[in-house]
């Protein structure tokens, strides 16, 4: 094969229309991701980008929209239990899952405010 994959550009998730401020909130203000532009092609179509470490993540306008309960991304994150406090001192609920403990990951899920399963994870010593 004369191709190969360097890896993941971005993560879209869906919202429903008019989203976009609870998204800020959300992505910018509480996990504290970058805004960027989107082009200006891209605007009308609604929605709002985030830069998230080396990725970005995408919220996208879905007119029939329905969260993503079981599929997600998962978002690999330094000072776990930091992240974990933060998200509780905003009153999301934080749901546990040690189903990969043995591996040594450390997780949780969060659902985004639009019922989009998130997951958060840091790799620890074993």
């Amino acid at each position: 094969m004369n191709f190969h994959f360097n890896g993941i550009d971005h993560v879209q998730l869906a919202g429903p229309v008019g989203c976009e401020a609870e998204a800020r909130h959300f992505f910018h203000q509480i996990l504290g991701w970058t805004e960027i532009a989107k082009p200006e092609l891209l605007q009308k179509r609604g929605g709002v980008w985030f830069q998230c470490g080396d990725h970005q993540v995408h919220i996208g306008v879905q007119l029939d929209f329905a969260p993503a309960t079981k599929a997600h991304p998962a978002f690999h994150v330094q000072n776990l239990e930091q992240l974990r406090e933060h998200l509780r001192l905003h009153n999301l609920q934080v749901v546990d899952d040690e189903a990969r403990a043995d591996e040594g990951v450390q997780r949780f899920y969060v659902n985004d405010p639009f019922g989009n399963r998130l997951e958060f994870l840091e790799w620890i010593a074993v």
